[in-house]
């Protein structure tokens, strides 16, 4: 397996990341399902089988869904007072598919931000080797 050679073109990470393209070439598919990553891009043969778009996208829709879904779910149901069951079943599912919808996207931007920064997890074997005082 080749490493990608980073930084050759330098493309704007959040918009590559919106559209679900290559952090690299821009051109191929960042992801193979809902919120999978591929392993390779098609287009420019990156690999991204070592990336890790992390926690960060998580809490990035954890505050938006908190901020702004939550309280229309809470003014919806005050305003309008329709039963319980269908204040639950109708906002579970618009907090269901919009926080899917939204941790596509943000998987996308931050992925995008750490590759063009060259950014990496940080695995056991990186200090294998080097002394140590522990």
């Amino acid at each position: 397996m080749k490493t990608p050679r980073r930084g050759r073109r330098r493309l704007p990470p959040v918009q590559t990341g919106l559209s679900g393209r290559c952090p690299e070439c821009g051109e191929g598919q960042l992801f193979k399902g809902l919120l999978s990553f591929q392993e390779s891009c098609a287009a420019c043969d990156a690999s991204f089988l070592d990336e890790d778009a992390g926690d960060g996208p998580a809490i990035f829709v954890i505050f938006a869904v908190g901020i702004f879904i939550i309280p229309m779910a809470l003014a919806f149901h005050m305003l309008l007072d329709p039963p319980l069951a269908v204040t639950f079943v109708i906002w579970s599912l618009i907090i269901i598919l919009s926080s899917l919808w939204l941790l596509r996207l943000m998987r996308g931007v931050m992925f995008n931000i750490a590759w063009q920064r060259n950014a990496r997890e940080v695995r056991l074997q990186d200090f294998k080797g080097k002394d140590s005082d522990t």
